[in-house]
């Protein structure tokens, strides 16, 4: 017979902690997975202001309302910030934010701002996890924001087709810097489905729906060549 060693047991019931349920679950997340139960959809600073200036604003805020809506529906809790409103204006009109659990206006350009950190604690009943962000610019307030929230050992969802800046260089290069420390860069539809899970789901209608009018080019893949 096969006679096992102390060492041997020793890394067997370590391998069965592992492949427990809990870490599972947790494995899932830090490889990307959202849970609506513990994500909250972060909106930066998507402001009037912003529209004659920033590079496929109109694009990134019709694929922002296709996120806001499916994340609304799946009851993903929104958290928006407004920087500097009283010369910048307030979030465009056709975003609706109704449903936000807080607007908050800011002068710093990171969304973690104090009044934000007091919501941050009891979203997702003070089991939040994964934070997915989107808005402008990504160079700044975007970026500033992730990296808070990382500190912080939440998981960040980029949505690039969601976020812009006024130059492509420094867009392109934010995302990949937001990569590089640890986001996860994605778009908006992978967010809606990751955050769906199943086609049996109540909403799959709902979303499927709002994912049929393909989302609009940001600019970030301007061809693609095909080898024959």
């Amino acid at each position: 017979s096969v006679q096992f060693s102390s060492a041997d047991y020793s890394v067997f019931t370590l391998y069965q902690g592992r492949m427990s349920g809990a870490a599972i679950v947790k494995s899932k997340v830090s490889l990307g997975a959202l849970d609506v139960a513990t994500t909250a959809l972060f909106l930066c600073d998507v402001q009037e202001k912003f529209r004659p200036v920033m590079m496929h604003f109109e694009d990134i805020v019709i694929n922002s309302k296709k996120l806001l809506s499916g994340c609304a529906s799946l009851g993903v809790p929104l958290l928006v910030t407004e920087q500097y409103p009283k010369g910048l204006g307030n979030t465009v009109a056709e975003l609706d934010i109704s449903h936000a659990v807080a607007v908050v206006p800011k002068t710093k350009f990171t969304m973690v701002v104090p009044e934000v950190e007091v919501k941050m604690a009891v979203l997702c009943d003070g089991g939040l996890q994964s934070i997915v962000l989107c808005g402008i610019e990504s160079h700044v307030c975007v970026e500033q924001t992730a990296i808070d929230l990382l500190s912080r050992g939440l998981f960040v969802h980029i949505v690039a087709d969601c976020c812009g800046s006024r130059t492509q260089e420094d867009r392109l290069l934010a995302l990949q810097r937001l990569q590089q420390i640890g986001c996860f860069v994605t778009t908006s539809e992978n967010v809606l489905f990751k955050l769906l899970g199943d086609k049996d789901h109540p909403k799959f209608k709902e979303i499927a729906g709002l994912v049929k009018a393909t989302s609009q080019p940001t600019g970030l893949v301007s061809k693609i060549v095909y080898n024959k």
